[in-house]
C-alpha cells in the first residue's frame, strides 16, 4: 500500500511546527507544501489558529512517556480527526490511501494528516520513537527513525552538549580540573 502522504513527512513536520512555530497562516501554508503535503487549500488565519491549538493536544502525545496513555491520546485525536480509509487519485499521483473527509478544511486536514502519521509512526517503529529532548533546558521534541530507536536527544548538538556537561561532572567529582591539559 501507498502510505506516502501520511508517512515519514507529516511526523517530522509536526516535530518542525512544535519546535519552530509558525508566524501566520501563510508560513504554514509554505511549510506544509515543503514538507510534500498536498493542501485542499492555502491556510486561512482561522485554520491557522485551529492548527496551533491542535498542535498542543499533538504535543501532549509527544511528551506523554506511557505507552497505554499514549496510545489513549492518540487514539482521541484520530477518532477526531481521521476517518474510514478512502481511496483517491486526486492530483493523479497515482491511487493511494485518504484518512480524512475528502471535504474537510486545510486545518482539519493538517490535523488528520499528523494524526494518522503518527500513529503509523508509532505503531510501525515503536511506541517510544516520539520524545522530548533529554538535554538539560531543551523543550524540544523529536521523531525517532534511527536504526536502534535510542534516540533521546533532539539534535546531535544538545547530544555533544550533555556528553561534555557529564564528562566533566566526571572529572570533577574524581577531582580532575577539565581545563588543565
Amino acid at each position: 500500500m501507498h502510505y506516502n502522504h501520511y508517512g515519514r513527512e507529516p511526523v517530522q513536520l509536526g516535530v518542525g511546527l512544535l519546535n519552530d512555530p509558525c508566524a501566520d497562516a501563510e508560513e504554514l501554508g509554505r511549510r506544509c507544501a515543503a514538507a510534500g503535503l498536498v493542501l485542499a487549500a492555502v491556510p486561512t488565519d482561522a485554520e491557522f489558529a485551529a492548527v496551533t491549538a491542535f498542535l498542543a493536544r499533538w504535543r501532549r502525545v509527544v511528551e506523554c512517556a506511557d505507552r497505554a496513555e499514549r496510545a489513549l491520546l492518540l487514539n482521541t485525536l484520530l477518532a477526531e480527526y481521521a476517518t474510514a480509509p478512502w481511496l483517491t487519485d486526486h492530483v493523479g499521483d497515482g491511487w493511494h490511501l485518504h484518512f480524512r473527509d475528502p471535504s474537510a478544511t486545510t486545518d482539519r486536514q493538517i490535523a488528520a494528516l499528523l494524526t494518522v502519521g503518527t500513529a503509523l509512526h508509532l505503531t510501525g517503529l515503536g511506541m517510544d520513537r516520539l520524545g522530548t529532548c533529554t538535554a538539560d533546558g531543551c523543550p524540544r521534541v523529536f521523531a525517532d527513525t534511527s536504526r536502534n530507536g535510542r534516540r533521546r536527544f533532539c539534535s546531535p548538538a544538545c547530544a555533544n552538549r550533555s556528553a561534555v556537561r557529564r564528562h566533566r561532572a566526571s572529572r570533577a567529582s574524581a577531582g580532575i580540573d577539565h581545563r588543565a591539559r
